[in-house]
């Protein structure tokens, strides 16, 4: 990488003796030169240790230079050399030839030289700072490709395990048998194993939606068990602020066939869990007291809408913001991320999510899905 332009290797071709000595004795002092008389020379010096900046005349004894920086052009290993063409005066098509060739400059004879080394130091400069932001770039993705190594190993070394943990509960609660202590333990491991679950997901996946790169694996779901588990992994504050909460809505037409009533949707039911438990462990947390959560499900054209609606209005302050990141207000540990990653997930799935606070002093946040 180019440290100091005032210490950079320049590499002149020029077949004329004067105009090779002129360039020599003024820019000798501040730069490393190296001076080859035709093409082939110049194609030879440029490997393996490629210059920082060429200066190229027009015409030379074998071939001219127009080829010359061709070649350089389609050779990966020197096509980002800045090459300065160097000629006598000619005319508009022969200075746009040059430039289109991929030079970056294009000076005329006879030289002048404080003309020479400005630019020469403005091109090296240049080239310092794109080899700079290229080293950069560089660091970038391979950050980003750690990230996903790192995802991988979380993948496989986290949820595998984490669903393992998580068949437990249900499997211990069929057996019954359970004390309220024992069937309170059992829901704790239910609830912490799903929030695990989605900090993980969230972490990774939100990265991914982020940058426009997620995969959505949609298929049909039902979202009525995923909002009741989202209510259930709430209960606790619900129990402790004595919240009453409902589902309205889920119709027997979205699941033909079946006693129980369904809720179809198109999507992903990890991520549909993400959002839902979000948004309802936002709505208790809001709520006052003895306060009411209502979730109603309905359908709106080719799209299933989950209306979830508490008691307790969103501050003035950050309505507008609602689904921003890291916005939060009033929580002690709120990270911002909830809202912002329902908005997220929602549009992942070709969706839309929207806030209305109502005059009542309640909160209606509203999901739009795709119908299964």
């Amino acid at each position: 990488m180019l440290q100091d332009v005032s210490n950079a290797r320049l590499l002149i071709v020029d077949e004329s003796e004067s105009e090779i000595q002129a360039l020599v004795e003024e820019l000798g002092g501040t730069y490393r030169l190296t001076v080859v008389r035709d093409g082939e020379a110049a194609l030879r010096e440029v490997n393996p240790v490629a210059p920082d900046l060429i200066l190229l005349n027009v015409f030379l004894p074998d071939f001219d230079g127009y080829e010359v920086c061709r070649r350089l052009k389609a050779d990966p290993a020197t096509r980002d050399i800045p090459v300065i063409f160097i000629s006598a005066p000619q005319d508009a098509e022969d200075e746009s030839k040059g430039l289109a060739l991929g030079a970056v400059d294009y000076v005329a004879k006879p030289l002048r030289a404080p003309i020479v080394r400005a630019r020469i130091r403005t091109h090296l400069t240049l080239r310092k700072a794109f080899v700079k932001l290229e080293h950069q770039n560089q660091a970038l993705r391979e950050a980003a490709e750690l990230r996903e190594d790192v995802e991988r190993i979380t993948r496989h070394d986290i949820k595998q395990p984490l669903d393992n943990i998580l068949s437990i509960p249900p499997l211990l609660e069929a057996q019954g048998d359970l004390t309220e202590t024992q069937a309170m333990l059992v829901s704790r491991i239910r609830e912490n194993g799903y929030r695990i679950l989605d900090m993980v997901n969230r972490s990774f996946d939100l990265y991914k939606m982020e940058k426009g790169v997620y995969r959505l694996q949609a298929q049909p779901i039902d979202l009525l068990p995923v909002i009741r588990q989202a209510l259930d992994d709430s209960k606790h504050t619900v129990q402790s602020k004595k919240i009453e909460s409902e589902i309205h809505g889920g119709s027997r037409e979205d699941r033909p066939g079946s006693s129980d009533g369904a809720f179809m949707v198109q999507g992903e039911q990890l991520l549909c869990y993400s959002m839902l438990a979000n948004l309802i462990r936002n709505a208790v947390e809001a709520s006052p007291v003895h306060g009411r959560i209502r979730v109603d499900l309905g359908r709106e054209g080719a799209m299933a809408l989950i209306r979830i609606q508490n008691q307790g209005a969103v501050p003035e302050s950050i309505r507008d913001r609602f689904f921003d990141k890291y916005v939060t207000a009033g929580k002690e540990n709120g990270s911002g991320l909830g809202t912002y990653s329902a908005r997220l997930i929602a549009e992942t799935h070709q969706g839309t999510i929207q806030l209305d606070c109502g005059s009542d002093d309640t909160t209606t946040v509203t999901v739009f899905l795709p119908r299964a």
